[in-house]
């Protein structure tokens, strides 16, 4: 339990200009020594915080997939754990070797953490505008001058933005991770670090502190017996019980906490650095083969071959070793199918075409359209989804925004973005399907590089009959959409996407719609419709999403109270807000 020092020591017996006194490290509780205690609990109630929790079929361990299966990526390290101290404050006030300063690429007073050039004394501004700014991501040192600290490490957040959240959560690791290295450059031991994150920059405060606990844990990994102390500094009781749920996962002190972390630790924790990596931008190289080439009667011939190459001139010598054909093989297959000719790539495409729809194809005999084309390689697909992408972005869609078939919700449960696909509004009489599928690409795309969650509402969609003729295979047109037109969007959003889709939520499920659903596993795709959850109520659904993360329509709630008959439920029809009958 942490809470603020009482008795703190001033520096030389005197107190600071501010009124707050100077707290040792010593006084500051260590991790380690932190009462445990459910992540559930908080001592100062916040309505921003659930006490309650609903387990989720996806991710609750059942019988036979017990957490000892598998490892734990953050161990328990109690040489880690005794670096770490949480303190409720501000790190200026703390004597420890160098205090972390979030600001702007200027280092201007205006946009530094508050207080802190108060406290420092003008000196500090007269040496941060000799610096000629930083960069985000970076780090730059200064004397502390009336601080208690030895310096100050300036450092600059990046700004937030959905369609960029990796390049920003790249360059906060960047952050940390320079603060830490200026820190072990310059000799010092003890830092504190405060919320580098900031609200004017639009950073989600708790994906943040997953960013920061993860960086200087595996800086600490390499670096243990160089930093001796890392003070995470809150000042709003928000990060602080942020930075208490989050701390056990990345730190865990006991066999129980590392157990718990791994179903709770998210899906992308990074690399050894702590930084996320895309597989597709990855550079992939691999090393030449020995060639061992055997000897011939004429060896002693090739062996005046050096001599005679050192006697020809630099360009000569390059024509020779180019033309020779024993390069070839030391060239990889597996590179040189990248830059096949065009027209050869395109006729194995049509011909593996030919030869899949040539076969006996069980899905369009069964009415559910042709999905006999071939699986695409990763290449194809990338070169496929960056095709539709780059022509969403060229076009404006807006009348498919309009009709509310497909938007944004907030989050889940566990923190995870939400989509939202209401199905009654999938008129497709009045729908152009090529530009919705533009629109879904567009619109998914800032969403599908991380974890994310689907809602979708079938909510009185059967009653209409495009909806129920899209479903309902049996009476299908051809001017509707099959399953293998679905396939075909998998296709286009690509392997992130069923990477990383957590759940799809099936709100008032019908027998066609499951029928449909059941196609899709069986014939489409196994991995991503496997991931259906079907919710009956309202109510069910909102222990995966809170209702407050979900804009949902009025006929949906009709709908519920239609076929649920309202048992144990009232909806307040001003507020669309659900709630138990008493």
């Amino acid at each position: 339990m942490y809470r603020t020092v009482a008795t703190a020591t001033t520096r030389g017996g005197v107190a600071m200009d501010s009124g707050e006194c100077v707290v040792s490290l010593d006084q500051v509780p260590r991790w380690r020594d932190a009462e445990q205690r459910s992540s559930l609990e908080f001592e100062i109630e916040d309505p921003s915080f659930s006490n309650s929790y609903f387990p989720d079929p996806l991710t609750s361990p059942g019988k036979d997939s017990g957490s000892n299966a598998m490892v734990s990526r953050f161990p328990v390290d109690h040489e880690v754990n005794s670096k770490i101290y949480l303190w409720r404050g501000n790190p200026w006030n703390l004597e420890v070797d160098a205090v972390v300063n979030s600001t702007n690429e200027n280092l201007d007073e205006a946009h530094s953490s508050p207080g802190l050039h108060a406290a420092a004394g003008p000196g500090l501004a007269e040496e941060c505008a000799t610096l000629g700014g930083c960069r985000t991501g970076m780090a730059k040192v200064t004397s502390a001058y009336d601080l208690p600290a030895r310096r100050i490490i300036h450092t600059v957040g990046p700004k937030y933005a959905v369609k960029y959240h990796t390049a920003a959560e790249n360059a906060l690791s960047h952050c940390y991770r320079s603060c830490l290295e200026l820190l072990i450059e310059n000799g010092l031991k003890s830092i504190a670090m405060g919320c580098i994150y900031t609200e004017a920059k639009n950073y989600p405060r708790e994906p943040a502190a997953h960013v920061a606990i993860r960086t200087v844990r595996r800086l600490l990994e390499k670096q243990k017996d160089k930093v001796a102390a890392v003070v995470f500094c809150t000042t709003t009781a928000t990060d602080t019980e942020i930075y208490k749920r989050l701390l056990p996962l990345y730190f865990p002190r006991d066999k129980h906490e590392e157990e718990v972390a791994i179903s709770k630790l998210p899906a992308d924790v990074g690399d050894e650095n702590g930084e996320t990596i895309i597989d597709e931008r990855k550079i992939r190289i691999k090393p030449l083969p020995k060639k061992t080439v055997p000897k011939s009667p004429q060896s002693s011939q090739s062996s005046q071959a050096p001599q005679a190459l050192d006697a020809l001139p630099v360009s000569d010598v390059g024509l020779v070793r180019r033309n020779s054909s024993h390069l070839d093989s030391f060239l990889d297959p597996a590179f040189m199918s990248l830059i096949k000719d065009p027209d050869q790539r395109r006729k194995e495409q049509w011909e593996k075409t030919a030869q899949a729809q040539r076969g006996w194809n069980c899905a369009r005999m069964l009415g559910f359209g042709d999905l006999g084309a071939p699986p695409l390689s990763v290449a194809e697909e990338y070169s496929l989804h960056s095709r539709y992408l780059a022509k969403a972005n060229s076009l404006n869609l807006s009348e498919i925004a309009e009709m509310k078939i497909v938007y944004r919700g907030g989050v889940d449960s566990e923190g995870r973005p939400v989509m939202v696909v209401v199905g009654a509004h999938f008129l497709l009489r009045c729908l152009d399907l090529e530009r919705f599928v533009l629109y879904v690409i567009k619109e998914f795309e800032p969403v599908i590089q991380k974890p994310y969650t689907i809602v979708y509402f079938h909510s009185a969609a059967s009653l209409h009959p495009s909806i129920d003729g899209y479903w309902a295979y049996e009476q299908q047109e051809e001017s509707q959409p099959d399953l293998g037109w679905m396939r075909r969007l998998q296709q286009i959003l690509g392997r992130k996407h069923q990477r990383n889709l957590h759940a799809i939520y099936v709100l008032h499920p019908t027998f066609g719609l499951k029928a449909a659903i059941f196609a899709l596993q069986l014939l489409v795709d196994n991995v991503v419709w496997k991931k259906v959850v079907y919710v009956d109520r309202l109510l069910q659904l909102f222990r995966y999403v809170p209702r407050e993360q979900l804009t949902i329509p009025d006929f949906v709630f009709q709908h519920d109270l239609e076929v649920n008959g309202g048992k144990g439920l009232i909806v307040d029809p001003r507020t669309k807000y659900v709630y138990h009958r008493p």
